[in-house]
């Protein structure tokens, strides 16, 4: 698919993996719309990319579909949805203070997974209903998993679920959606420099970057939005979850 001149939808892109994909998409020629809850911070990158922010929960479908609404209204509908938005808490199933709370489980749930759902499924309609390109191609969706969905650490129970399940959904949505030219990818990246990790210290930080085999250092989100463009651009590209790691395996903790 050609960038330039198609609508975009980027979850999560108030910071992190979300506002470089969303820098990238504009660079490459795209109309993007970033959607968060932190309003404030998605605005900012907005203005700078000529893009709109909307204010966004996406596990709640009332939201999900005002903000699409919004987005259609100013860009047209999308051809492209990046789901980046997500949270990931640690803690222990069983710790110090009893069993982890039902309520926090069920939070990373929802956000990660119920909102990675949520947007396929509102934006995939709208895509069914746009004309093909000369090649069958409609739209595509890239969904964030987690190097947790396969090697998930001690205290990473809700999360490695939650990215798991999003793993698990990229195939059978691509199947579904093959009929209309909507392709359905995934990307489960490793260590990566996002503000969660950047606020940690910096020995901390070196410390993780070391322990990938190479290079030896945390991802980089521009790297992350660079895979995103080929997801585009590469029509055969379908059904996969790709690796972004450095070939990192997390240990148990």
């Amino acid at each position: 698919m050609d960038i330039k001149g198609q609508a975009a939808i980027v979850t999560g892109g108030a910071s992190g993996l979300g506002a470089a994909t969303a820098r990238a998409l504009a660079a490459a020629g795209a109309k993007v719309a970033l959607f968060d809850v932190n309003a404030k911070a998605a605005a900012e990158v907005a203005i700078d990319i000529n893009g709109i922010a909307v204010t966004c929960d996406v596990a709640d479908s009332a939201s999900a579909e005002a903000a699409i609404k919004r987005a259609t209204a100013d860009h047209g509908p999308a051809r492209i949805l990046v789901n980046c938005a997500g949270v990931g808490p640690a803690k222990r199933i069983v710790g110090r203070d009893g069993p982890m709370p039902l309520a926090d489980f069920e939070r990373v749930i929802r956000i990660n997974l119920i909102g990675t759902f949520n947007m396929m499924r509102l934006v995939a309609a709208d895509m069914q209903k746009l004309e093909p390109f000369a090649d069958g191609e409609r739209g595509l969706i890239v969904s964030t998993a987690s190097v947790a969905a396969y090697e998930g650490q001690v205290g990473q129970s809700a999360y490695a679920s939650s990215k798991g399940g999003v793993a698990a959904l990229t195939m059978p949505a691509a199947r579904e959606f093959a009929q209309f030219g909507i392709r359905v990818m995934a990307i489960a990246p490793g260590i990566f420099a996002t503000p969660m990790l950047t606020a940690l210290p910096q020995e901390t930080q070196d410390s993780l970057g070391a322990s990938v085999p190479f290079p030896k250092r945390l991802g980089l989100p521009d790297e992350y939005a660079k895979l995103v463009l080929h997801c585009i651009h590469n029509t055969y590209l379908n059904g996969e979850v790709i690796r972004l790691d450095g070939a990192l395996r997390m240990p148990p903790r």
